[in-house]
């Protein structure tokens, strides 16, 4: 006896091979309040979109959604037909793709976050999505720009000895008239910080020290990396690390080098690269910086949340006419094929 499959959706066939990790921070990112996964799940959608959406969903957050690597995984669609559906997606509610504002080491670049959601969301949900997305990514970009200092215990100075605490005065054995040499000031050594050690060397030192062993034609001793240790812990306190360092102590010397130390003195004074500051420049009042916007599903232009609806932006929302024009002609050509096979059979059966 057969059974009937009652569930509308297609589903992803089980596999035992792992999925495509993306990179720390990327990938899938799940939405809140999503229903529970249920049969009827993507009823409406295609069969190829039921299809890659039941996919998408069984992964988990963190695995990677790009068109490459979701064709690689599902061999029954190729890229083409993988973006084409990812579109259909993000127009039916489910998909959206926002550019996040990212600033490391001084530098702010742009990545791409990809948003899922089971439940298929309206413009204006995704839109109070992305705002509370953004706000969450400028707080936490505060947080990280402005170092929290740990508090100072204030030191309690010693509280002074009154009569009472002080202990008696010591008659002394000679007659009263003797006169007496004053006591001599005890000096107490003032305290400075101790001269970096061998044993615990700076980032600086470290810098300089393994710059032989890098590039021979380098070598420094121990008396050349203190010497220019003050010089290297600019560079340091500027921003950079110790490959920036190196590469711009090392990149384009001469075949010979007569003195190392000269040749690195020199280069320490004139490659300093510029003061970066610490905080943000302050943005115009009324304009705040925006840290999170979205991106077209279609072509990945970048706009705001009200100039994308439903993911796509106005030229991937119009038709081509084009390409409309050529469909319609082709379904045409199709359809005169058929009716002209058609005629031909009903002419080989007459006698």
């Amino acid at each position: 006896m057969a059974t009937a499959n009652f569930s509308p959706a297609l589903r992803a066939p089980a596999s035992s091979r792992p999925y495509t990790k993306a990179n720390r921070g990327y990938g899938k990112r799940s939405s809140p309040n999503q229903r529970p996964a249920h049969a009827d799940d993507f009823m409406l959608l295609p069969e190829r979109e039921r299809y890659i959406a039941g996919y998408v969903d069984h992964l988990p957050d963190g695995a990677a959604m790009d068109i490459k690597s979701l064709a690689k995984s599902i061999p029954l669609y190729g890229q083409m037909a993988v973006g084409s559906a990812l579109r259909a997606l993000g127009v039916a509610g489910h998909l959206r793709y926002a550019q996040c504002r990212v600033e490391e080491r001084g530098q702010v670049r742009w990545v791409t976050r990809t948003f899922w959601s089971r439940t298929a969301r309206d413009n204006e949900w995704w839109d109070a999505f992305l705002e509370a997305e953004n706000n969450r990514a400028s707080q936490e970009a505060a947080a990280t720009t402005v170092p929290q200092l740990p508090p100072q215990v204030p030191t309690e100075a010693p509280a002074p000895q009154t009569d009472a605490e002080s202990p008696a005065p010591v008659t002394p054995a000679e007659p009263a008239t003797q006169p007496t040499s004053p006591a001599p000031v005890p000096v107490v050594p003032q305290q400075r910080t101790p001269d970096p050690t061998p044993g615990h060397p700076t980032p600086a030192y470290l810098a300089l020290a393994q710059l032989g062993r890098i590039e021979p034609r380098l070598p420094l001793s121990a008396t050349d990396c203190t010497a220019l240790e003050p010089l290297a812990a600019q560079w340091f306190a500027r921003g950079v690390d110790a490959d920036y360092l190196t590469h711009a102590l090392t990149s384009g010397l001469p075949a010979q080098v007569g003195s190392p130390i000269g040749l690195v003195r020199r280069r320490l004074h004139d490659k300093i690269p510029p003061h970066l500051p610490t905080t943000p420049t302050p943005a115009t009042p009324g304009s705040p910086v925006r840290r999170l916007m979205m991106e077209c599903t279609g072509c990945g232009t970048p706009g705001p949340s009200e100039a994308l609806p439903d993911g796509l932006c106005r030229t991937c929302r119009k038709p081509d006419p084009d390409a409309a024009s050529e469909q319609a002609t082709g379904a045409n050509a199709e359809r005169n094929v058929h009716s002209l096979v058609a005629e031909l059979r009903g002419m080989l059966k007459h006698p």
